[in-house]
């Protein structure tokens, strides 16, 4: 019964998965390990940390921050590094750094319904949907959404959609 009971756990509600590579820095690091909640409970939103599976992209698992969903029109602006959504400029206190890296998409772009355009937060140093390879992601590709990191055990605290970190100490 224990063993159901926990298989159902990971099948239904809850996954680990383990950062790798720096797409998500500053908010998740390579070998960050994150609990994630099933995408079966909840529907995507704007500023969620999600994990995704896409095998024409990656056949790992990958962590992302959703930018824009379904009918909603992302425009970048690379020469001042600025996001627009919906034509309204984003704050975006959670990235490494402006977003001056180009990918081959041209912009601005619109969702399609059942999609959602994907960033990492580490915008020169992540592979997303502003490559054509990538493009936007069905919302069945997504596994889950992050709820917080447990390990490494210094920086244990919950994934806000802000991309903040609540930092919980040991004192």
């Amino acid at each position: 019964v224990s063993v159901i009971f926990v298989a159902l756990c990971f099948t239904f509600g809850v996954r680990i998965v383990g950062v790798d590579g720096e797409s998500m820095e500053p908010t998740l690091c390579h070998n960050d390990r994150i609990l994630v909640l099933s995408s079966i409970w909840s529907k995507p939103r704007n500023g969620d940390v999600v994990v995704l599976r896409k095998d024409s992209f990656v056949n790992t698992p990958v962590v992302k921050r959703i930018i824009a969903t379904e009918g909603q029109t992302i425009d970048i602006d690379y020469s001042t590094g600025a996001v627009y959504l919906d034509g309204v400029l984003l704050d975006e206190p959670y990235i490494k750094e402006k977003t001056l890296l180009q990918g081959d998409m041209e912009f601005p772009v619109t969702v399609s319904p059942g999609c959602v355009f994907v960033m990492g937060d580490n915008r020169n140093g992540s592979r997303d949907s502003r490559s054509l390879s990538v493009g936007t992601i069905k919302e069945e590709y997504i596994v889950g959404r992050v709820l917080f990191r447990f390990f490494p055990f210094d920086r244990f605290g919950k994934v806000s959609d802000s991309g903040r970190l609540n930092i919980i100490t040991a004192d």
